[in-house]
């Protein structure tokens, strides 16, 4: 096995989604490291026997459960005739689609990422390579707790993902130029293989967006 210096090396990008210019870029922790950035970044504290508790930032206004009534899916000629459009599957616009997130990579510049490629699914057969993008350590522990973690780090250079989720809770929609109901959003685009998570510190969000994916 090679060293895991050389792996970090080794390890793509994120040009392909045309994020550039980030401060920092935290591949594949291990939770012990996702749990000493957390805990030294003031994101929670270790309590009675080991969990970490999320500690919200005090006068926080971002939301913190389900967002039902946020969840928006990308309407094009690819999924036009697929899903059964209504009131639970959300219709959204391309061209707004392409402008949040050009909003969004412009957010995360110069600032830290943490980055997990993971599973969903056991079976090599069907399973879906999926690659977890966030400002919060915490989330990054979620995801590889959640979903099924690379076991021999060897095969990390070679991870291709087929699906992305960027979730960065602290940016914040703006309702009337974004064509969003409030300032959380999940915006999932099946064409570009791609989910935009914002303005909200539920990780359940995550999950979610790997399962409907």
């Amino acid at each position: 096995m090679k060293p895991f210096d050389e792996l970090k090396r080794l390890e793509p990008g994120l040009e392909y989604l045309g994020i550039r210019n980030i401060k920092k870029a935290h591949w594949n922790l291990c939770s012990p490291k996702l749990y000493e950035q957390a805990t030294r970044r003031g994101e929670g504290v270790m309590s009675h026997l080991g969990p970490l508790v999320i500690v919200r930032p005090p006068q926080s206004p971002i939301s913190t459960g389900r967002a039902p009534n946020d969840k928006f899916i990308v309407r094009d000629p690819e999924t036009e005739n697929i899903i059964n459009w209504g009131d639970v599957n959300i219709a959204f616009d391309p061209e707004k689609f392409d402008y949040v997130f050009e909003r969004l990579k412009a957010y995360m510049q110069d600032r830290e990422l943490f980055i997990q490629d993971v599973y969903a699914g056991a079976d090599p057969k069907y399973r879906l390579a999926v690659r977890v993008i966030t400002e919060y350590a915490w989330q990054s522990l979620f995801a590889r707790n959640l979903l099924i973690r690379i076991r021999d780090r060897s095969q990390i250079p070679h991870f291709t993902p087929e699906f992305t989720v960027i979730a960065m809770p602290k940016f914040l929609a703006n309702p009337k130029l974004d064509g969003i109901n409030s300032e959380t959003f999940i915006l999932v685009n099946f064409s570009q293989k791609l989910v935009l998570i914002g303005g909200t510190y539920y990780g359940g969000e995550i999950k979610k967006s790997v399962f409907t994916a």
